[in-house]
């Protein structure tokens, strides 16, 4: 009998399970193989696989581009290519599981992030693309509201560009009060799923750090999202909320082997599959191993990461003005949605 992979140890032997980082059709066949139960794109993902899938998909999306849409809804239906494609792959899943797996992520215009009335509507038509869609959503004062509306209305949510303990707990608060409101109505409440960009978090803390010139090392650094990440679901456990923690952007093997055993979803790029496939860590729960105070100490000497570590940090006004929020913002949109709006 083969030895397992440490991806199959952690999905056979921990609560930890995972869903795959690409809309690549190559891509996601290998990784629903290797046991991914859901699947998440961005609209960089999406244009990336619109350009490598364009054979796959060439009927399709001429038929998009011979409409002469606005550009914001030519971007939208070449998004819904990639998404619906995605989608049927794990249409079986979902069903099989009564709705508990199986979804795939459509994001809303990232350039839309604190027009409510935009983003209801994009996700009340997202939502009618495939019955496993889960709307993504920004993690600002707008993309909440919209967030608990469409819990309201039985939409299945993500909650993404989230990167701190306020922004998460703020999530699973708005999607709870959406659960009542369904609930006073006779609806089947949407899901949620809430994302910490645990990689982008140290990416913006390591450029504060340089930037500001404090006394912290890489070691501290890379620490940084795992310290908000495993506050985080400390807060969800001990609260109980209904949403499910979503960690995305790794950056190394260790954001895997320092969660495994928690109770959340990890989102892993084909390439850190590979890691994980192909490389063998410690196989042990890790979620119960605290960043130690020392490092806590010295990363506690930048304002942002007590902003990040923080449950009251930020308030939600503030989830749009902070930095990893718009320079992820502002990556979504030029290398990804602008891309599909001049899609030839």
């Amino acid at each position: 009998m083969a030895h397992d992979t440490y991806l199959e140890w952690v999905i056979r032997n921990t609560a930890t399970q995972w869903w795959h980082d690409s809309a690549e059709a190559g891509e996601l066949r290998v990784g629903l193989e290797r046991g991914a139960i859901g699947v998440t794109t961005n609209p960089f993902l999406a244009n990336l696989a619109l350009t490598r899938d364009r054979a796959l998909w060439a009927s399709a999306i001429e038929e998009v581009l011979a409409r002469n849409l606005p550009p914001e809804l030519k971007a939208e239906a070449l998004m819904q290519i990639a998404v619906t494609r995605t989608a049927e792959k794990l249409l079986p899943l979902y069903e099989a599981s009564s709705a508990g797996q199986g979804y795939v992520c459509a994001q809303v215009n990232p350039g839309r992030a604190g027009d409510r009335p935009a983003m209801q509507e994009m996700a009340r038509r997202f939502h009618g693309w495939a019955p496993n869609i889960a709307v993504k959503l920004p993690a600002t004062s707008a993309g909440l509201d919209v967030l608990e509306d469409c819990v309201a209305e039985g939409i299945t949510v993500t909650a993404t560009v989230s990167f701190t303990v306020p922004q998460v707990l703020a999530i699973a608060e708005r999607h709870r009060a959406g659960i009542q409101r369904a609930r006073k109505m006779g609806v089947e409440p949407g899901k949620c799923f809430a994302v910490i960009m645990i990689g982008r978090l140290d990416d913006y803390l390591r450029d504060v750090a340089q930037d500001n010139q404090v006394s912290v090392c890489e070691s501290d650094i890379r620490q940084a999202g795992l310290a908000v990440t495993k506050r985080a679901y400390a807060l969800y456990q001990e609260r109980r909320y209904e949403a499910v923690l979503l960690v995305a952007a790794l950056r190394g093997a260790y954001h895997l082997t320092e969660l495994a055993g928690a109770d959340l979803l990890m989102s892993i790029a084909p390439s850190y599959q590979e890691l994980f496939v192909t490389q063998d860590f410690p196989r042990q729960p890790r979620i119960e191993s605290p960043v130690t105070p020392d490092v806590l100490e010295r990363l506690r000497r930048m304002p942002e990461f007590v902003r990040s570590y923080e449950p009251d940090g930020m308030n939600p006004s503030a989830f749009v003005g902070f930095g990893a929020t718009q320079r992820t913002l502002s990556q979504f949109v030029e290398a990804g949605w602008r891309l599909m709006e001049v899609y030839q």
